[in-house]
């Protein structure tokens, strides 16, 4: 519970007169960065240590506030803290709390230090670790993703499901369905390593830029970057308190991660449709309607989609935020951290329920073979069974095009053309020829690599299997 209060600024000495009320509401951030209290209280810990190892601090002074900060921690896990809106951010309430634990010797925290520095050691604390979270819940996607691949590989006739293929959302041809999961497989791979490799480079410690320029304190950036687990501090003052590309570039791999969510979503919605009948998505994961008995929703599919928005808007926010911010901090920079929370906490959330959801998700084999069959969807393997007889493809796609227009004018499929009309086309083709071009043979004549025949398809899920742990 946030109290408003009103005692003596920290930062108060020049003012003659007290904030205003709505001021200090419009000021304030303690409402949201709060959050950060652990990361706050880790990076006053090891500056401190660092303090008393420069000789800044004594070893008593260091130990008394070693002491208080971890009580005040202890009272923030325990819910028993008393956040104050008067005392602004998180790192004024744990201060001024330090000093009501321990008195007077609490006001040596800050020496060579800002808030400036302290915030962006904060926040960029929580980001890496964040970061790194949905890394690791991307990966665990990932890998329910390539289980499925391999677990669709067989269907209950021993043959592996066929699913047809689209583009413009038209049939296009006939693919496997674990070569499909094996695509989403593929974006979750590079949304990992996008995660990844923005952790690595906001792996640098601003503590000890001060407010900007340094300090002239013979404080040891490296050591307290090492004692936060940092890889090094970052190499400018200025850079280190005015930036926030390391929340941008989390932000944009957010973006992108809840982009190809939305568009799996997009599709399970699609393929749930009782036109389309190609799955039944778990009771566990879906809703029912008020009024109507028989419906049965995907929620969590379309949450997934509609959240891809604020995801989007977050990153958006930010950059609108920084694009004018004149160097070095800016009180705008304290819109820095909702939209990065709000992120982190949406795709934490979708990961955790697609990761749930998939692997109780019926796939009809019959239905989505159907489906592959219809659309003319191997009209390419009979204009490629031209070409394999020394028929320039231009022609053999024209040839084609006219046998499916025909089939299409009169309501059949290719198959169902006679030979007289088939060999009006052209003279090496027979009925025989296109009654063999079946879904099945179009999906294992696809042997290139990284294509859909289940050769390929296979190498592809055993290659994702050992890159995983």
């Amino acid at each position: 519970m946030i109290q408003p209060k009103q005692d003596k600024k920290l930062w108060g000495g020049r003012f003659a007169e007290a904030t205003d009320g709505l001021v200090e509401l419009f000021n304030a951030s303690v409402g949201f960065d709060q959050r950060l209290a652990e990361q706050d209280i880790r990076g006053s810990l090891a500056h401190v240590a660092m303090l008393g190892q420069a000789g800044i601090l004594t070893a008593e002074e260091v130990a008394q506030i070693q002491e208080g900060l971890q009580g005040v921690l202890a009272d923030i896990r325990a819910g028993t803290f008393e956040w104050r809106l008067d005392r602004e951010d998180v790192h004024m309430n744990v201060e001024a709390a330090l000093r009501d634990r321990i008195g007077p010797v609490a006001g040596k925290l800050h020496t060579a230090r800002s808030r400036n520095d302290q915030v962006a050691v904060d926040f960029r604390l929580f980001t890496k670790e964040a970061a790194l979270d949905l890394a690791a819940k991307t990966r665990v996607l990932r890998a329910v993703m390539v289980a499925e691949a391999e677990k669709h590989l067989t269907s209950a006739g021993g043959e592996a499901v066929i699913l047809p293929g689209y583009t413009h959302l038209q049939v296009a041809q006939p693919i496997l369905l674990s070569h499909w999961f094996m695509a989403y497989a593929a974006m979750l791979e590079r949304d990992e390593g996008r995660f990844r490799d923005a952790a690595e480079r906001m792996d640098e410690s601003p503590l000890g830029s001060s407010a900007l320029a340094g300090t002239p304190w013979p404080i040891d950036r490296h050591a307290t970057a090492a004692a936060l687990g940092f890889a090094r501090p970052t190499a400018n003052s200025l850079d280190g308190v005015g930036s926030r590309d390391f929340a941008l570039e989390f932000l944009s791999a957010c973006a992108i991660l809840a982009a190809h969510l939305s568009r799996l979503s997009e599709e399970l919605i699609l393929y749930s449709t009782f036109e389309f009948g190609f799955l039944t998505l778990p009771d566990s994961h879906t809703t029912g309607s008020s009024i109507m008995p028989q419906k049965k929703n995907p929620d969590v599919s379309e949450l997934a989609r509609g959240k891809a928005g604020r995801v989007f808007g977050n990153l958006m926010g930010l950059l609108t935020v920084v694009k004018g911010t004149p160097l070095a901090y800016n009180k705008d920079l304290q819109e820095d951290k909702e939209g990065v929370f709000d992120s982190y906490d949406t795709l934490s959330t979708v990961l955790r329920l697609y990761a749930d959801m998939l692997p109780k998700t019926a796939w009809h084999a019959a239905a989505t073979k159907a489906a592959a069959a219809r659309g003319f969807s191997t009209a390419t393997d009979l204009a490629d069974f031209l070409a394999r007889a020394g028929v320039p493809f231009r022609e053999a796609h024209e040839v084609v095009g006219g046998l499916v227009g025909l089939a299409s004018r009169t309501g059949r499929q290719l198959w169902d053309l006679t030979d007289e009309e088939v060999r009006a086309a052209h003279p090496l083709l027979t009925a025989e020829v296109t009654r063999s071009l079946t879904v099945e043979e179009s999906v294992k004549a696809r042997q290139s690599y990284g294509g859909t025949a289940p050769e390929r398809v296979r190498e592809q899920v055993e290659a994702a299997k050992a890159a995983l742990p």
